[in-house]
């Protein structure tokens, strides 16, 4: 009898010499997985265990935050700050950045140097250099345009060193460096404008308690990275801080005596300004009874300048009937400009000062135009 091929296949599968290697390559598999299960959960021991001492190592670093690989090229004990992404998308720090490069702007608008970008702009130390002479009135020993990495961070060493003999007599805390900036430390950069705003008494306003958190990155030994989150306060309130440096050189004025020591003769003030604004814009048939409200949308500012230099604006250089908080600071700030027209000094306040109904900054703008024209029919 022949049997089939399939029948061969059949019995050489089922025979006993087979079943017995396939129960001996079973054990030996079983042994194999077990090995392999037990590399596997030691690995799995060992990687928690590094996962634990990362977790002390780093125990506040931020989800989501990249430290990238030039970041950890750093020497023993050495340190590297970064701002969290998170911080730098909040409306305040938006918003300072916003303050300190328009009042750079307005700075250097002589010099024709416009700031878009704190860390692209700042860290060469061009602007820096250009913005401290501005300020203090001196003229540094340094070139005027530097390509290289070397001859930037000679500048900047200049200007910072510059600075920094200015402002440490006074209290400031040094928290930048000539390194932080040249490396477009966007935090390091903040901190030293801020100090310089302070310290000049510049005719702005900071936005109060911004605050952003960094990562600050060490390197400790055997090339472990240590992080964690920290909190910098970058503003406080604006009263606090000219209460702590009231010794700084200052510019107060009239208008500072005034409402600090007689208060009781504002309102003599008052009538004398109302007065005065009420004589020019009665020949447009307007009235002011009240110069912090009246003012704000920038519309009888526009006007009187018009009547002062007796000209007539046309209607569509400015808002007559202005809705928004923007189209208001555009009048008064138009205001401004005919006034510098008009060879007056560009007033302290900021537009945004006088939209907000701060008095002194009103009264201030007002006593301004009162002092040049005052004579005028």
């Amino acid at each position: 009898q022949v049997s089939s091929p399939q029948h061969r296949r059949n019995n050489i599968t089922n025979s006993p010499t087979t079943s017995a290697k396939m129960r001996k390559d079973e054990s030996f598999l079983g042994k194999l997985g077990g090995t392999l299960a037990r590399k596997k959960k030691s690995k799995e021991v060992s990687d928690l265990h590094e996962e634990g001492k990362n977790a002390i190592n780093a125990p506040m670093l931020p989800t989501g935050t990249d430290i990238h690989p030039e970041d950890t090229l750093m020497e023993e004990n050495a340190e590297r700050i970064m701002l969290d992404p998170t911080s730098r998308e909040t409306l305040k720090f938006k918003d300072l950045l916003k303050v300190l490069i328009d009042w750079i702007n307005s700075e250097l608008e002589e010099e024709r140097i416009i700031v878009k970008d704190l860390e692209e702009d700042c860290y060469d130390g061009q602007v820096l250099q250009k913005l401290f002479e501005k300020l203090s009135g001196k003229k540094l020993n340094v070139a005027e345009v530097t390509q290289s990495e070397i001859g930037q961070k000679q500048k900047l060493h200049t200007v910072l060193e510059a600075v920094n003999e200015l402002l440490r007599p006074h209290g400031w805390t040094v928290e930048w460096s000539v390194d932080s900036i040249h490396s477009k430390n966007l935090v390091a950069i903040v901190y030293l404008l801020v100090a310089l705003v302070m310290h000049f008494q510049a005719p702005i306003r900071l936005p109060e308690h911004v605050s952003v958190q960094v990562v600050v990155v060490k390197q400790k030994r055997e090339g472990i990275l240590q992080t964690a989150l920290v909190t910098k306060e970058l503003t406080s309130t604006t009263e606090n801080v000219f209460i702590n440096y009231l010794f700084l050189p200052t510019e107060r004025d009239a208008f500072d005596t005034l409402l600090d020591h007689a208060p009781d003769k504002l309102n003599v003030v008052k009538t004398s300004l109302i007065t005065f604004v009420n004589k020019h814009l009665n020949k447009l048939n307007l009235e002011v009874t009240d110069l912090e409200t009246q003012f704000a949308d920038g519309v009888y500012l526009v006007l009187l300048m018009g009547l002062l230099e007796d000209y007539f604006v046309p209607l569509y250089n400015f808002f007559l009937t202005p809705e928004s908080f923007e189209q208001k600071v555009h009048n008064v700030a138009f205001a401004f400009e005919l006034m510098q027209d008009g060879g007056l000094k560009k007033p302290k306040a900021r537009p945004e000062d006088v939209v907000n109904l701060n008095l002194k900054s009103t009264l201030r703008v007002l006593y301004n135009l009162f002092t040049n024209y005052k004579d005028s029919e």
